[in-house]
């Protein structure tokens, strides 16, 4: 199979639908050889009913479901781990990304590069969400620039593709189970000596973001300290 893309979702029920065809509708118009993967981490809204039936409607839609919250990252490893596409997508349920990017996302992987991310924070990038976010991830993102010597400008957006053999190589090794998931792949992707390719794309922030501004904060923080412990300190004692 060429292509596979994965959209963990929690509660999402209201949208779920819209969002499948959405993106069955932009993946079409650059291949017919896909499949659709919904990793639905314990949802208690009626989503997993949903994906469920979606899945039964539609052979090139597969449901993953979850008894309990496995975290976005475990959700996300679990559904690469029962993928079967050579190009690896996944992009956050909300859609934010303007869809459009898709065809350019799944070329850099063709062309060469193993590990390809849309950006929020290039010059040409056009993002729209508030002030005190755009701050946020400028100053995250300078941090992991700092740490890890990466040229990379967004580590958080939600829409990756990846070559297949190169991802399976660093993914057990990334043990966050959440939002982190995204950071420290490209940072052991990068260690390793893969090709990541960072591109600008439309993004718009959406109010129906589980994401928590000040608990995942101080979270990601401490997550990044640890990550460049891990990989970094030692060398840092030895000198």
């Amino acid at each position: 199979m060429r292509v596979s893309i994965v959209i963990p979702v929690y509660n999402e029920e209201p949208r779920l639908r819209k969002v499948i065809t959405r993106v069955e509708k932009a993946i079409e118009r650059i291949t017919k050889d896909y499949e659709v993967i919904i990793a639905e981490d314990g949802s208690i809204d009626g989503t997993d009913r949903l994906a469920r039936q979606i899945g039964r409607e539609n052979p090139k839609v597969i449901h993953l479901h979850s008894d309990e919250r496995l975290g976005r990252g475990e959700a996300l490893k679990r559904a690469f781990k029962r993928s079967k596409g050579e190009i690896l997508v996944y992009m956050d349920s909300d859609l934010a990304t303007d869809l459009k990017h898709l065809k350019e996302l799944i070329s850099f992987i063709e062309n060469g590069a193993q590990f390809s991310t849309g950006s929020r924070l290039l010059p040409e990038s056009g993002t729209r969400r508030s002030v005190r976010r755009e701050i946020a991830s400028r100053t995250y993102n300078l941090l992991v620039r700092t740490l890890f010597g990466i040229p990379i400008h967004d580590m958080q957006c939600g829409f990756k593709a990846f070559e297949r053999k190169a991802l399976f190589d660093i993914l057990d090794d990334i043990e966050d189970k959440h939002w982190f998931w995204d950071t420290e792949c490209l940072v052991r992707a990068y260690k390793k000596g893969y090709k990541v390719v960072e591109f600008p794309v439309r993004w718009k922030d959406k109010e129906s973001s589980k994401v928590n501004f000040v608990k995942d904060s101080m979270r990601m923080g401490t997550k990044l300290v640890m990550l460049w412990w891990k990989l970094e300190g030692f060398k840092w004692m030895c000198l």
